[in-house]
């Protein structure tokens, strides 16, 4: 069972007869960073939903006493979910998180991939391995820069 992940949301269906997963990722390296997974549905529930959605063309949702039309990504997100639901698929919704290689990295922060690599060794700055290959987030990148502009801000030079 396969599909593509929508809008930065990746999707992944666990079939209980097959016992199988299979996901697939549009980026080079992402990290699953949050995820929620979704039981599937009972049988009556599902074929109720199953005839219910043949019948959709657009998706209106109730958000506290508020009417909202689904803009058409959201539409076809909540849709794909709904099916798998109602074939009794188990349905698991992650958002995906990028990762950076190590020359990507120091490109951000501003520095030599060397004196990057020197950096994740030392533990300065977190790093992942996929396989022998450094992955690191960007928001770890952005965490170091704002260290190394602290002292700088507060060497007013009181006394």
């Amino acid at each position: 069972m396969r599909f593509t992940p929508l809008t930065g949301t990746h999707l992944r269906a666990q079939n209980h007869r097959l016992a199988s997963t299979d996901t697939i990722v549009n980026m080079a390296t992402p990290s699953l960073a949050k995820s929620a997974s979704f039981p599937a549905l009972d049988p009556r529930t599902a074929t109720k939903l199953a005839h219910a959605l043949a019948e959709s063309a657009d998706t209106t949702v109730f958000v506290n006493g508020t009417t909202l039309q689904l803009p058409p990504t959201a539409h076809d997100a909540l849709i794909e979910v709904l099916h798998r639901m109602a074939r009794g698929d188990e349905v698991s919704i992650s958002t995906v998180e990028e990762l950076l290689n190590t020359s990507q990295a120091a490109q951000m922060a501003g520095i030599s991939p060397s004196y990057l690599r020197k950096l994740t060794d030392g533990g300065i700055i977190p790093v992942e391995y996929r396989g022998t290959h450094r992955r690191i987030r960007p928001a770890a990148i952005e965490a170091w820069l704002a260290t190394r502009e602290q002292p700088a801000a507060t060497g007013t030079g009181t006394q």
